[in-house]
C-alpha cells in the first residue's frame, strides 16, 4: 500500500487543545482522579505532592466605564490622574445629560484605593443607588450614577 494512493490523512487542528492527556479509563499514577482531571485541563499533582494555585488578590482596575446613559460604551483609561465627570467641555468625561451638573464628580486614587467626590452638584451623585455627599470609597463593578448616566470602574 503506498501513502499516495487515496489515503485519508488526519490532521489535527494546531489551535484546539488536545482532548486528553491520558487514554479514556486509565489513570495516571498516583493520581485518584484518571481522566477527569485530564478533561479538564489540570494535570494531577504527583504522588506525595500537592499544588498551590497563586495567591489571588484583587485585580486593580483599569478602566472607567459607562454602562448607562448616552454614552453607553465608552471607557477612559485609568491612571494617576484623577477624572473629573461633568457638561463642562474641560472635564475628561463629558457628559450630555440635562441632570448633571459642569462639574459633577470627580473619581481618584489614592493608596491604590479608588474614591468617588461629588463636587457640590445640584442632583447629586449616587453609589449603589444612595445619594453621597463628599467623598466615598468604591469597588470595580460599584454603579456610580451622576443623572442618568451610570458609570463604573472595570479590570
Amino acid at each position: 500500500m503506498s501513502g499516495s494512493a487515496g489515503g485519508v490523512r488526519a490532521v489535527r487542528d494546531r489551535r484546539a487543545p488536545p482532548r486528553h492527556a491520558w487514554p479514556q479509563g486509565r489513570r495516571h499514577e498516583g493520581s485518584s482522579q484518571g481522566c477527569q482531571a485530564a478533561a479538564h485541563g489540570s494535570t494531577p499533582a504527583p504522588a506525595g505532592r500537592t499544588q498551590q494555585a497563586a495567591p489571588a488578590g484583587p485585580r486593580p482596575p483599569s478602566r472607567l466605564a459607562v454602562t448607562a446613559g448616552t454614552l453607553r460604551g465608552a471607557t477612559l483609561p485609568l491612571g494617576s490622574q484623577p477624572i473629573l465627570l461633568g457638561r463642562s467641555p474641560g472635564c475628561s468625561l463629558v457628559l450630555d445629560d440635562d441632570y448633571s451638573s459642569s462639574r459633577h464628580a470627580k473619581i481618584y486614587t489614592q493608596s491604590g484605593r479608588w474614591y468617588v467626590e461629588d463636587l457640590g452638584s445640584t442632583n447629586g451623585t449616587y453609589v449603589n443607588e444612595s445619594r453621597i455627599s463628599g467623598t466615598v470609597e468604591i469597588a470595580p463593578g460599584t454603579p456610580v450614577r451622576i443623572g442618568q448616566t451610570v458609570v463604573e470602574l472595570q479590570g
